[in-house]
């Protein structure tokens, strides 16, 4: 495996341990304010490994078809995952999740009948600034719950806190929406005339 693909087989695995340690203090009753040293470092290692694999990718020539799938999908999975988080406690309603969620099946299926054509469509500069939003949101949701988790206070009031984080998930649900038009038109332009 390249080590392109291998900071992109990290993401994978990192993010259902995301999922479990978020929740584990609720379930075993301690190690609450433990678990901000621990989630904190876990999500941005994560999202470094986003930038990682494209590094080494470009400066060892790995770029491959393989990877331009691979790296879209571990995308996928590790923001779904954080994400689903998010739904779970409380920060992004569970409908905005959904449209995001059904925009990264649509795009998955887009590419599948792209592939039956012999075209591989990497990730196209919409769908990486999505990415980024998807980040940033989660990020200042991990900002705000640590924050609770530590008992501190910014002299904001976490309503505001709250308000802001909801703003920055409809306007990454919008880009998400926006990205995925401009991924369908692409595949429509490559496969003109195509019989499915």
């Amino acid at each position: 495996m390249s080590s392109a693909n291998a900071f992109t087989a990290v993401r994978i695995i990192l993010a259902p341990l995301f999922f479990i340690l978020f929740f584990l203090p609720e379930q075993t009753g301690f190690g609450l304010q433990a678990s901000v040293f621990i989630l904190v470092p876990l999500f941005l290692f994560m999202e470094y490994t986003d930038y990682l694999d494209g590094f080494f990718a470009r400066k060892y020539d790995e770029v491959s078809d393989f990877g331009k799938l691979f790296d879209p999908f571990a995308d996928v999975l590790a923001n779904m995952t954080v994400l689903l988080v998010f739904v779970l406690a409380g920060y992004l309603p569970a409908i905005l999740f959904l449209i995001i969620l059904y925009r990264e099946m649509g795009i998955m299926f887009i590419r599948m009948l792209s592939i039956r054509k012999g075209v591989v469509i990497a990730a196209r500069k919409g769908g990486k600034t999505k990415t980024v939003l998807y980040i940033v949101s989660a990020g200042f949701s991990l900002a705000i719950e640590s924050l609770a988790r530590l008992d501190l206070s910014t002299g904001i009031s976490e309503q505001l806190l709250v308000r802001i984080n909801l703003s920055l998930y409809i306007l990454a649900v919008i880009v998400s929406v926006l990205s995925f038009v401009e991924y369908f038109r692409y595949f429509v332009s490559i496969n003109k005339g195509s019989q499915y």
